[in-house]
């Protein structure tokens, strides 16, 4: 649910106040921690999928089709681990980033703007 106007204004006026009085931990704040989060998983992530291809090509070369299998599923796994890490990652979670509105821009969108556009005029007329 988006913040209204008035409740965007006090976010950023709390906002400026932290940095004003602590800055030190506002940054602290500031996501870092989940940007590290999101940074660790990916990368264990990738070790993991190196994991799955050593464990495929290994069940291969000594002809046991259940650890190929298990590579392949542990491959898998990671791909899917990593490729939602980075989606859900920290774009967007600072707080100067979250006090900023966002605007349609989809087409769709902006051709609703329009007929409310042209509804509002010939109300008006």
């Amino acid at each position: 649910m988006p913040l209204s106007e008035h409740e965007q204004r006090l976010l950023e006026q709390m906002e400026r106040a932290l940095y004003a009085e602590d800055p030190k931990f506002a940054s602290a704040l500031e996501g870092t921690g989940l940007r590290t989060y999101t940074r660790r998983r990916v990368y264990l992530a990738a070790a993991g999928f190196v994991a799955g291809i050593a464990l495929l090509m290994g069940g291969l070369v000594a002809q046991v089709i259940w650890v190929s299998v298990v590579g392949f599923l542990v491959m898998l796994g990671c791909a899917v681990l990593a490729v939602t890490a980075w989606r859900r990652g920290p774009a967007g979670h600072g707080p100067r980033q979250a006090a900023a509105p966002r605007r349609k821009t989809g087409v769709m969108d902006r051709m609703e703007q329009r007929w409310q556009r042209r509804r509002d005029e010939q109300s008006g007329l």
